[in-house]
């Protein structure tokens, strides 16, 4: 009888000890891992908004500018954009032939 309890005991004890260790190594492994793709993702749009060189963008609606500072956009029309350090993020540089001015990104299709 007690070598039974002595084996019991032991059982019991080594236990606790591989469950208490799994979910810490669990815990510090899902802490870890938000981080990691929320890094990815935060880089990934920063990328798209700002992009070293210059891309392609289709207009999706007509743009009156408000200042000298815009450009005045056409639906359907294809222009340059590109972002400057510092821009509003909800803002391009646009470029059509010689003219140039900022343009609100939500009327933009970026392309390719």
């Amino acid at each position: 009888f007690p070598s039974t309890f002595l084996s019991n005991n032991n059982q019991s004890s080594s236990a606790p000890v591989q469950s208490v260790s799994t979910p810490s190594v669990l815990a510090s492994a899902s802490a870890s891992l938000p981080s990691v793709s929320n890094s990815i993702v935060t880089s990934g749009i920063s990328e798209l908004k700002s992009t070293s060189g210059s891309r392609k963008a289709r207009v999706l609606y007509d743009y009156d500018a408000a200042n000298s500072s815009e450009l005045s956009l056409l639906a359907d029309e294809v222009i340059t954009v590109y972002s400057i350090p510092g821009m509003d993020s909800d803002w391009l540089m646009g470029e059509r032939g010689n003219q140039k001015g900022k343009v609100p990104i939500t009327y933009l299709e970026l392309l390719n």
